[in-house]
């Protein structure tokens, strides 16, 4: 049974389906990393109908709509526990194909243990909540292993291998895309692409560690098989060179394409009347997935209060869109600190016309993040003339090789008393702020664009050798 309503538009069977014709355009099927798709649209709280109705904001579609540009066409496949045939779906914003397939009969099982084996790490019912808390940490560092562990087995079993190699065939793909190689779906699909002949890539997208001990081994042979790797940072090609021994030309340096034409920044002035923001205020922008310690959002509400304290007498705004699974942890950081000038529109926001006119209301962007693949936020507010004062997580430092030439200010991660300062530069020097929001501009539509990152996207799929972009 088909549990996602309302958009389904065939359910495949055993036998070939007459109503779909093989593309003639070549073809790449792309292949999310999480068990289950299932996974990452609870954790923003959105239905797949949404996702494929509205959803924009991920690599993944950028990705998509850069080969359209160059006409390549991409097949997205998710696994889900909520359909039980193939079934599939057009994502309306790419006009892309999304294949759900079901996932393999023994996850099923293995969800089922995993569910009923929970109750094996709380207390009892006769333990005193003092005790409780004195076990915690123990407890904690002590089920760490195994419930990494116990994730990284549920990856490998959750790929109904043999159903996609028929669809794979199905849609005539000539490649296969994982979103993350350090994740245990690209060792699977290694394995699957030496079966069927076919070429194996995997991409960076923040996944720098193996999740357990059992993936050491496979993910060093599927290494050493796979075709190449898409990486954007120069800190993430020298950690694969270094811990598996990766050649230079299995690697290729790309970043992720933004779709810089639709980032526009609207009239400041009508921007912050929508959302009641006097003229004469300073304001600083963060957008993206609420998630405490990796977006390092407590070290933004850390630098805005000194933002504030050294800043008495102005008018200081911090607007912040988004919602993720620390969101209520965010609400109880923001109500215990009585933070002065927070706007936080706590939800998925799909329309960015909402997010360009928050962009279109601040005088700086920031991104205080700890981990990053190769962030795509910053280059949305690029897009629409915004100044980036941002953390040099990993991807960072690339977008900003040209340090203020390219539009943005880098300061060390976890330091609130860096940040500070240097959105207060930005915030104290309207002039030289907008000097660089023209940089940061340029700098996004001449480097990230769909057709330009869509043209080496497709040098490395359909011929099959690695380019480097620079």
């Amino acid at each position: 049974m088909n549990k996602f309503s309302g958009l389904h538009l065939t359910v495949e069977h055993d036998g070939e389906l007459s109503s779909l014709s093989k593309p003639s355009e070549p073809t790449i099927a792309l292949l999310h990393c999480y068990d289950l798709i299932d996974d990452f649209l609870d954790s923003l709280n959105i239905s797949f109908e949404t996702f494929c109705q509205e959803f924009v904001g991920s690599w993944m579609f950028g990705y998509i709509n850069a080969l359209k540009q160059v006409g390549v066409r991409t097949v997205l496949f998710c696994i889900s526990a909520r359909v039980d045939q193939p079934s599939r779906f057009t994502h309306v914003p790419t006009g892309a194909l999304i294949c759900v397939l079901p996932a393999s009969g023994i996850y099923h099982t293995y969800r089922a243990v995993r569910r009923n084996s929970l109750n094996l790490y709380g207390a009892s019912d006769v333990q005193s909540f003092k005790d409780i808390e004195d076990d915690s940490t123990i407890r904690r560092s002590l089920l760490t292993p195994i419930k990494d562990l116990v994730k990284s087995l549920g990856t490998y079993l959750s790929t109904p291998l043999s159903l996609l190699a028929r669809e794979l065939r199905r849609e005539n793909c000539q490649a296969i895309l994982c979103q993350e190689y350090e994740y245990a779906r690209f060792d699977s699909c290694v394995v699957l692409g030496k079966m069927m002949r076919l070429p194996v890539f995997a991409t960076f997208q923040g996944g720098d560690r193996t999740q357990s001990f059992l993936e050491v081994l496979p993910r060093r042979l599927a290494f050493r098989a796979c075709t190449g790797a898409i990486v954007a940072t120069q800190t993430e090609i020298r950690r694969i060179q270094s811990r598996y021994g990766i050649p230079s030309h299995k690697i290729a340096r790309i970043f992720n394409p933004v779709d810089v034409t639709t980032w526009q920044a609207s009239d400041r002035t009508e921007a912050r009347a929508a959302l009641g923001i006097p003229l004469n205020a300073k304001v600083v922008a963060w957008h993206g997935r609420v998630e405490i310690e990796r977006k390092g959002l407590d070290i933004l509400l850390e630098a805005w209060q000194q933002i504030c304290g050294e800043r008495p007498d102005q008018d200081l705004r911090l607007l912040m869109v988004g919602t993720g699974s620390d969101a209520e942890q965010l609400r109880q950081r923001l109500d215990t600190m009585q933070l002065k000038g927070v706007l936080w529109l706590n939800e998925f926001v799909s329309d960015r016309k909402i997010i360009q006119c928050y962009l279109s209301a601040a005088n700086v962007y920031t991104l205080p993040s700890r981990q990053e693949g190769f962030p795509v936020a910053p280059i949305e507010a690029m897009s629409c003339g915004l100044p980036v004062v941002a953390a040099d997580a990993p991807g960072v430092i690339d977008i900003f090789e040209g340090g203020e030439a390219s539009g943005g200010l880098v300061v060390s991660r976890g330091e609130a008393t860096s940040l500070a300062s240097a959105l207060g530069r930005v915030l104290d020097n309207e002039v030289w702020g907008r000097k660089l929001g023209q940089h940061a501009k340029y700098h996004a539509e001449s480097c990230f664009s769909p057709e330009v990152i869509g043209k080496q996207l497709r040098d490395v799929f359909m011929n099959q050798r690695i380019h480097k972009n620079r």
